[in-house]
């Protein structure tokens, strides 16, 4: 194990001991320490107050679960080296809150996540919802304090987790009896937990890399572990020593540029030909930084092909397919282990010099196959243009973009070139409509330098639209692109009775005004050849600071890339 330098050790004692801190400054003064820059939350938390005194604003939601959502967005921007912190009100607050802190477990989020709890001696009571009970299987670690004296030893804990080991959200629930409490001096310094990396056994790595160098055709998995490791400057190196096609995730998306001569791209439910393609050959494929969740979101892999994982979690080591061969390791270390062992002791690497080449010409077919759909002119307009005219429309350089569930998700992520590392947030294995706003506005929390945008449909607008305000009054612009075409899109089919005798699928609404009413900048597009300027008028707003949304009308689209 190799401790990074970066996380040094900080006594504070000097602040823990004083008598006139209640229990909620105690806290907040430790994530003063840890430099949390700001703490999210909706609708009520002695926390706010207390960390407001020590200068970290506040980021009050409209929704708990909108709250949580930003802070998987923040968390996931800036690769876990700010801590995300989200607090929200016992009870209801925590009860809405669940959705998210279940969404950011299957994302593999680092969030800290911090609910009041109801006053102790209420535990167990009905109807009372106690968060340590209730969220402990979609947290990694999930504690509630008990005694004031013990916050210093408990945040430590906490927040050590969230640094270490597997992504997850972390849970400590504060009893609002013992926040408002002043406990005596404590004994034990707060010190800053440091992250560890694990690293992979030599021999280990040496047996792998000989599996996967000695394979005909091998393809390289990345997942979100490249995003959360930054690994994605060692991916890059090794892939291209070694000759090597890479795919993502859905959630490891921009791990790997996808401009790059090697990318494959995501091998989600949707999916370029290219990842078809290389997946059907392949003998051998390494999934790096990757759970290899089964998942309806994700491309199987079939089961003829060998495989190897590397990843931080032991728990993913063969839990949903059989594995040739498993390591734990961070997927940086064991990346720059391999890459040092091919370059010391493997004399000759396979020349594949034509794969580059091969890749680029699927991929033009690809492209011509689909390029009607993406300048379509018709009316309403098809969602294909939409993702083309955004493509057309931002610097990827600049730019961090995210869809919704559904089909926004599978109709853009085929098509849309993530060119570094965070530039796109991908989720898969589990997609809460919705979510995308509070991804995108976590990410320009994260970067107030970059352009932000949310792709999403009609539907996914329903279950958060309301949070569009939270963009306006936290000074956190980013350009939202709704289509509209009335209907829950793809939901026909898993309910042909209902849609037919009672229209069960249809829904209806104008969300541009919603958007202007809210104070934000809202326009109606439903001509092909205004939707481009409408975008560019949205952008434009964004730069100046003022959140832009652009209403799409569209017409559904079942065809789907790889699955027609």
């Amino acid at each position: 194990m190799t401790a990074a330098p970066d996380m040094p050790v900080i006594n504070q004692k000097k602040n823990m001991g004083r008598k006139d801190m209640n229990g909620a400054q105690v806290v907040a003064s430790i994530l003063k320490q840890e430099g949390v820059k700001q703490i999210i939350g909706y609708p009520n938390s002695e926390l706010f107050d207390a960390s407001a005194e020590l200068d970290i604003p506040p980021v009050i939601t409209r929704t708990p679960r909108v709250a949580v959502n930003i802070a998987e967005g923040y968390a996931r921007t800036t690769a876990g080296d700010d801590l995300a912190v989200v607090t929200v009100q016992y009870g209801p607050g925590a009860e809405s809150a669940f959705g998210g802190i279940a969404q950011a477990f299957n994302d593999r989020a680092p969030i800290l996540f911090l609910p009041t709890g109801y006053p102790r001696g209420s535990e167990a009571v009905q109807p009372n919802f106690e968060a340590r009970r209730n969220f402990r299987h979609i947290t990694k670690w999930c504690e509630a304090a008990t005694r004031v004296e013990d916050l210093p030893k408990l945040m430590h804990a906490a927040i050590s987790r969230v640094r270490n080991g597997r992504p997850a959200p972390v849970l400590l629930e504060l009893p609002v009896d013992l926040l408002a409490e002043r406990p005596g001096p404590i004994a034990a310094a707060y010190q800053r937990p440091r992250r560890s990396v694990p690293q992979a056994d030599a021999g280990e790595i040496a047996e792998l890399v000989a599996t996967l160098l000695a394979a005909k055709n091998p393809v390289i998995l990345a997942g979100q572990g490249v995003l959360a490791g930054k690994a994605s400057g060692e991916l890059v190196e090794f892939a291209a020593l070694c000759r090597i096609p890479v795919m993502t995730t859905p959630n490891g998306k921009s791990g790997f540029p996808e401009n790059h001569p090697l990318s494959l791209g995501t091998a989600g439910r949707a999916r370029p030909a290219t990842v078809d393609h290389f997946v059907e050959k392949a003998d051998v494929i390494l999934a790096i930084g990757s759970s290899l969740t089964r998942s309806h979101y994700i491309l199987p892999l079939p089961a003829d092909k060998i495989l190897l994982q590397v990843t931080i979690d032991e728990g993913d080591l063969g839990k949903d397919y059989s594995i040739a061969q498993g390591m734990v390791g961070d997927a940086r270390s064991v990346l720059r282990q391999m890459t040092a062992h091919v370059r010391e002791k493997v004399p000759t690497i396979a020349d594949r010099a034509g794969i580059a080449t091969e890749i680029t010409a699927v991929r033009k077919a690809f492209m011509d196959r689909w390029m009607p759909f993406l300048t379509s002119d018709s009316e309403p307009l098809s969602p294909y243009r939409v993702v083309w005219d955004i493509m057309g429309c931002v610097d990827p350089a600049k730019t961090i973009i995210t869809h919704d569930a559904g089909n926004p998700r599978d109709q853009f992520s085929p098509f849309y070139e993530a060119t570094f590392p965070g530039s796109y947030i991908g989720w898969g294995k589990t997609t809460q409509l919705g979510s995308g706003l509070g991804f995108a506005l976590g990410a320009r929390l994260a970067r107030p330098d970059a352009t932000v945008v949310n792709l999403m449909g009609e539907a996914a607008f329903g279950m958060i639209g309301i949070d569009f305000e939270t963009a306006i009054r936290c000074d956190l612009p980013i350009l939202t692109v709704v289509m509209r075409n009335n209907v829950l899109g793809g939901y026909a089919a898993s309910m042909p009775v209902a849609t037919r005798k009672y229209g069960a699928n249809r829904v209806s609404g104008a969300y541009a005004p919603i958007a202007q009413a809210l104070g934000g900048y809202g326009e109606c597009v439903d001509k092909p050849q205004d939707l481009r300027p409408a975008l560019l008028r949205g952008l434009e707003r964004v730069s100046k600071g003022q959140a832009a949304l652009i209403e799409v009308v569209t017409h559904e689209e079942p065809r789907l890339p790889g699955l027609c």
